[in-house]
């Protein structure tokens, strides 16, 4: 019966037409069309819209517990291979609908009805959706024109019929189960060039290209034509590059390629009988073509990490794929993403005693490994054993490599790691000789001192004079008791800080962890912030606040910023890993975050992505909401500023310094404590010593907002125009005179998306009205910048602005 559908589908183009009154059922059917009103709800039972032969289907499948993708797939596969995608960054949840509305939409909400996604037909209504044999779904008017079809919006996937135009990319998975964007680009240029880039990871914007046609001003489309072959076509027809040939039958063969996550560009072939198996193996997708041939070798990248991730090197299994490995005294990041990169597991050289340290490493030898680009210094007509030392003796080498008499030393971290069998070189690998990290006189060998000490004092006792003994019993009980007193006064100490689960440090532990409080990598007015390692969990990087003089005042700081961080766990938070409170010393021990503080990302000397800066000002709306309504004691900041907001090594936004904040039990509302905010970033309400609520937060970061939005500071005196100095009245009078490109004149990215940088001032505006019950509260404001609400016409912040910004 499906062959007659399908004989009559192509003999009369009116014939669709005809179906539109069938019945819909919304399973995985055999269908040659699909009514306008039909819909497909994502269930377990993956739901779908098949093709006529039944080999493609098109509707829901579950990737995850609770999250889905809107996808097209190999219906006769057991694997459901997926070969498009609509919500690849945007999981949604059981529950979700894809509907063909009756005006002709084609649209994709989540259980709550907000659109994640939809066909884009530019105003013109289909009659129906079809999904056909070749594996491509189509919106259309009638039996010869589409209005929209998956061909023409390919994700990482391209099937046989389907062309690429220039202009059209793919981008790949990011792993083999995650099939969010990846680290690659495979692109038919508007010059005619068709390459394969690395990109600027999380943007899709190229970095690298690793491989190209050489078809400049050539160059017209990719064909993947009806018998399997791949190649690059000229305007003319001829064939400038073969991709893929000599494959097999597309009617024994499901065919597909695709541009995968380790940026390899390959043509795969299934067999669709099991008699096509290769060799009587197991029925499974093999490749047949690679582009390119070894990855290892051709990324070559000046920014970024290489083929695989950085301080690892790639060596190319014989199946063609790139295998991450981490050189001796490393491990990878990730374990379940190997593309990460490897961290060192040691204690790295101190370069105050670099000379002193050289007994402590060994060099290790790996052949035929290099990670170029990385070098920092070059030398010719060398040893082995002289490159050796150098880097032995040098606190900023981390591998040397020799080759033929040169060495160059590298540094971390390093990059476009590669094994190269025809190299002829060798990476000389700097590691620690015990492999260890800081050995801190924990409370445990402090347990093992006393024990061994009462041990010998009790082997005295039993050999010698009663008067030697009374004397060294009364000795024993002396040090027994001050033990347990010292003990007794640390727990009291430590009783302050109940109920939060964190690790509680000597001050001791800490002196040595940091190297007697070394490196400074911080200072405010109550605190220096040092860098450290923990002797322990993989030689752990930490940052060490330590606050001095603590008495009075600071001393409530300490127990407020413990107290406040201590019970929280949110992604967009600094996590606290543990304090000291002995004596007269107060510290805190956080997480090392590598990026350092956004005032510095922000105000330096080059413009950060547009992209960066919005997810930075997603990321700190979710983590002020999570304080002010998703703690069990509300948390109110006091002192949000760019300086206190950290990146972490995805630019992920994490709030830190909760040395002022005030915590707010459940039936209250405001305080009337002292704040101490940062001037220029505290509401108007600090001023008039009225009592400060969530809102107080709520103000900071709309000025936050507006400096991410323009790329500078909430105050600059040196302007030219000094209507631009007090950033937040410049940014009104910009949007109430419709003037908003002014506030970003250089940046094209922005300008670009000049709709969201409307809204972004928009709220912003609504953050920093002086009256704070004007003002939303910072759930809103989340889902204003996430687009589930509507911004509405802020009215003006006020004049008071003024005279407060340039404070």
């Amino acid at each position: 019966m499906s062959w007659i559908l399908c004989y009559l589908f192509h003999l009369c183009p009116l014939f669709p037409l005809l179906l539109l009154t069938e019945p819909f059922l919304a399973t995985a059917q055999s269908f040659k069309n699909i009514s306008l009103g039909a819909s497909l709800t994502a269930l377990n039972d993956n739901s779908s819209w098949s093709s006529p032969s039944g080999e493609f289907a098109f509707g829901f499948q579950q990737i995850e517990t609770d999250g889905f993708l809107l996808a097209i797939w190999f219906d006769k596969i057991p694997q459901k291979t997926i070969a498009w995608s609509a919500n690849r960054n945007n999981l949604v949840q059981r529950g979700s609908e894809i509907k063909l509305t009756e005006d002709g939409r084609l649209v994709l909400n989540d259980p709550k009805g907000k659109r994640i996604w939809n066909a884009d037909t530019a105003g013109r209504r289909p009659a129906y959706a079809a999904m056909l044999n070749d594996g491509n779904f189509v919106l259309a008017y009638d039996g010869t024109e589409n209005l929209w079809e998956s061909f023409g919006e390919p994700t990482d996937t391209i099937l046989p019929t389907q062309t690429l135009t220039q202009g059209n990319k793919l981008i790949s998975h990011y792993s083999s189960t995650n099939y969010s964007t990846g680290r690659f680009l495979f692109t038919l240029q508007s010059d005619g060039d068709l390459k394969l880039y690395t990109t600027y990871f999380p943007l899709a914007s190229p970095n690298f290209g690793y491989w190209s046609s050489e078809t400049v001003n050539s160059g017209f489309q990719v064909i993947f034509n009806q018998s399997g072959e791949i190649y690059l076509e000229a305007k003319n027809k001829s064939i400038l590059v073969m991709l893929s040939a000599s494959v097999p039958s597309t009617q024994d063969f499901y065919h597909r390629a695709i541009l995968e996550y380790d940026g390899v560009f390959r043509h795969y072939v299934y067999p669709k009988d099991p008699s096509l198996r290769v060799a009587g193996g197991p029925m499974r997708w093999s490749p047949v073509s690679f582009t390119p041939v070894n990855i290892c070798l051709k990324i070559r990248e000046e920014k970024g990490s290489g083929a695989c991730g950085f301080n690892s090197y790639c060596v190319l299994d014989d199946d063609h794929r790139p295998n991450c490995r981490c050189p001796q005294g490393y491990t990878f990041l990730d374990p379940d993403d190997v593309m990460k990169g490897c961290k060192q597991d040691f204690v790295s050289q101190n370069c105050e005693e670099a000379s002193l340290e050289v007994d402590l490493f060994y060099m290790e030898v790996k052949e035929n490994t290099d990670w170029p680009l990385s070098d920092y210094e070059y030398f010719r007509i060398v040893t082995e054993d002289w490159c050796r030392k150098a880097c032995l003796s040098d606190c900023f080498c981390a591998v040397a490599i020799f080759r033929d008499g040169e060495c160059w030393k590298k540094k971390i971290p390093l990059s476009n790691g590669r094994f190269d069998s025809t190299d002829g070189g060798k990476a000389l690998i700097k590691v620690r000789r015990d492999n260890s990290t800081l050995k801190p006189d924990d409370e445990n060998s402090s347990r093992n001192k006393n024990h061994s000490t009462l041990i010998i004092i009790g082997s005295l006792l039993l050999s010698s004079s009663l008067s030697l003994n009374f004397l060294l019993l009364l000795g024993a009980l002396l040090a027994v008791f001050c033990f347990g007193y010292g003990k007794a006064k640390k727990l009291q100490l430590e009783g302050t800080m109940q109920g939060i689960n964190l690790q509680s440090f000597t001050y001791n532990e800490l002196e040595k962890a940091t190297d007697k409080f070394k490196e400074e990598i911080g200072r405010g007015a109550f605190a220096t912030v040092y860098k450290g390692v923990l002797g322990f969990d993989n030689a752990l990087l930490v940052a060490v606040k330590k606050l001095h003089n603590m008495v009075g005042e600071n001393d409530k700081e300490f127990k407020a910023e413990v107290r406040a961080i201590g019970r929280t766990n949110h992604k967009n938070l600094v996590h606290l890993i543990g304090f000291c409170n002995e004596e007269e010393h107060r510290l805190l021990v956080y997480e090392f975050v590598r990026n350092g503080n956004l005032a510095n990302f922000l105000f330096g000397n080059s413009r950060p992505h547009w992209y960066k800066r919005k997810q930075i000002a997603f990321g700190i709306a979710r983590g002020l909401f999570y304080l002010h309504e998703e703690c069990s004691t509300q948390i109110i900041h006091c002192d949000i500023k760019p300086q206190n907001i950290l990146l972490d090594d995805s630019f992920t936004a994490r709030i830190s310094d909760f040395g002022i904040a005030k915590l707010l039990m459940t039936d209250q509302t405001r305080t009337t404590t002292a704040i101490r905010g940062t001037r220029g970033y505290v509401a108007p309400e600090w001023f008039k010593n009225l009592p400060v609520t969530a809102k107080f937060d709520v103000y900071s970061f709309g000025i936050l907002l507006l400096e991410l939005t323009c790329c500078r500071k909430n105050f600059e005196a040196e302007v030219e125009d000094e209507n631009q100095m007090v950033l937040a009245d410049w940014a009104y009078d910009c949007y109430k005179g419709g003037e908003l490109y002014l506030l970003i004149q250089n940046d094209e990215e922005a300008k670009q998306d000049i709709k969201r940088v409307e809204k972004f001032v928009m709220i912003a505006i609504w953050c920093i009205q002086e009256d704070p019950s004007l003002r939303p509260a910072m759930k809103k404001v989340t889902q204003m910048l996430e687009g589930t609400v509507e911004v509405s016409v802020p009215p003006d912040p006020s004049s008071f602005m003024s005279s407060i910004g340039s404070l």
